[in-house]
């Protein structure tokens, strides 16, 4: 990368990041163009050389978001996918410790993003984000449980929606439990044993 495709992609960055902090803040109607510029410590031009709209700019921080969140899984989502068909259906549970941990050490990791994301679902594509995780593994992994097409979005709605309900009560306790005791709790709630194990 050149010394001009570095600023160039710094900028970028920047905006991002001035994105995501207005998204804590308010609605993603109500920002503008001027309060993403002051907060990234850019001018409009500087705004409209990178994106036409703030939509542009929405879109390019969700995927900026995606690719720092496959990043930490990257051995499980290609093993996963390779061998979805030829796994015991026991081994395709997701709710593990080996999933859990990446997943909420993310979370820990950009709980301004998570924030925001719960404040402006639409904003922030939610739906768009999880279409993949739907599509590609939770839809597989039912049918291969010999769940009715017709009933997965229900399955689909429990595991997802649960497991934010989780996410979201820990942020709001500003992440004050570890990551290990939060995967064990999500564990316990989606496949109980009999109680809570330390």
């Amino acid at each position: 990368m050149n010394k001009s495709e570095s600023k160039y992609f710094n900028t970028a960055l920047r905006m991002d990041e001035a994105l995501i902090e207005l998204l804590e803040e308010k609605e993603l109607e109500y920002i503008t163009v001027k309060e993403i510029c002051q907060r990234a410590g850019v001018n409009r031009s500087t705004f409209y050389l990178h994106y036409e709209t703030v939509a542009d700019l929405v879109n390019e921080t969700a995927k900026m978001i995606n690719q720092r969140f496959l990043s930490y899984f990257p051995r499980q989502k290609e093993e996963l996918l390779r061998c979805m068909d030829s796994r015991e259906p026991g081994d395709l549970i997701l709710v593990t410790q080996e999933y859990l941990l990446p997943y909420l050490r993310f979370i820990r990791d950009n709980k301004r993003v998570y924030r925001a994301a719960f404040r402006t679902p639409g904003g922030m594509q939610n739906d768009q984000r999880y279409e993949g995780l739907k599509r590609y593994i939770l839809r597989p992994i039912l049918a291969r449980f010999a769940i009715p097409e017709a009933y997965q979005p229900y399955y689909i709605a429990y595991y997802v929606e649960g497991i934010m309900a989780i996410v979201k009560e820990w942020l709001r306790k500003d992440r004050s439990d570890e990551v290990e005791a939060v995967a064990r709790i999500i564990e316990a709630c989606v496949r109980p044993k009999g109680g809570y194990e330390m």
